[in-house]
């Protein structure tokens, strides 16, 4: 593998750490209902003898900023999704109307706002960690291939700087996302 094939596969690895961070929070309650608020937690609907994800079982839909709708593809199996959301631990308090189940979402206090920049802080660190975890990978396998004489001790050299570089950019990209999550959380 030459360097240039290192350093594109790097920045492809780096990349998953980023989108992983953004998929996770998507799932960080702000001020405004989404879909996703419910539809990628660990909610499962028991239900013709079988468990299933909540998004399985019908569809999630956020009219407005205060209020998400379960319209279930089975009507029969109403009362158990409201049952599920619930006893979720969410604290949402879900109510049907024999068609559909209505969750209002209500507004963030001050204090759980600030909470909720906590867990988007760890996100981060989190994944800073990760992003590290493949910078130290990366120079693991350079320092090999340098040593087996795939590449001179100056590609070598040179190769580390550019990790470090990739390194540095990506912890930037973390750092932005993260801050964009908290300025969205904290906004009123």
């Amino acid at each position: 593998m030459s360097v240039d094939e290192y350093l594109s596969s790097l920045g492809d690895d780096m990349d998953k750490v980023i989108d992983a961070l953004r998929r996770e929070l998507v799932g960080v309650r702000t001020g405004r209902a989404t879909p996703s608020l419910i539809e990628n937690l660990p909610i499962y609907i028991e239900s013709y003898g079988s468990t299933m994800p909540l998004k399985q079982c019908g569809n999630i839909t956020a009219p407005d900023a205060r209020l998400l709708i379960v319209n279930p593809w089975d009507k029969s199996t109403l009362r158990d999704i409201e049952r599920a959301i619930a006893t979720s631990g969410l604290g949402f308090n879900p109510g049907n109307d024999g068609q559909i189940i209505r969750i209002p979402i209500p507004p963030l206090t001050g204090e759980r706002r600030q909470a909720l920049v906590k867990i988007v802080k760890k996100s981060a660190e989190d994944a800073k960690v990760r992003v590290r975890g493949v910078r130290r990978d990366y120079n693991e396998l350079l320092k090999s291939a340098s040593d087996d004489k795939e590449i001179t001790e100056d590609d070598l050299k040179r190769a580390l700087e550019k990790v470090q570089q990739v390194t540095d950019a990506h912890v930037k990209k973390v750092d932005d996302v993260a801050a964009a999550k908290e300025k969205e959380v904290l906004e009123v």
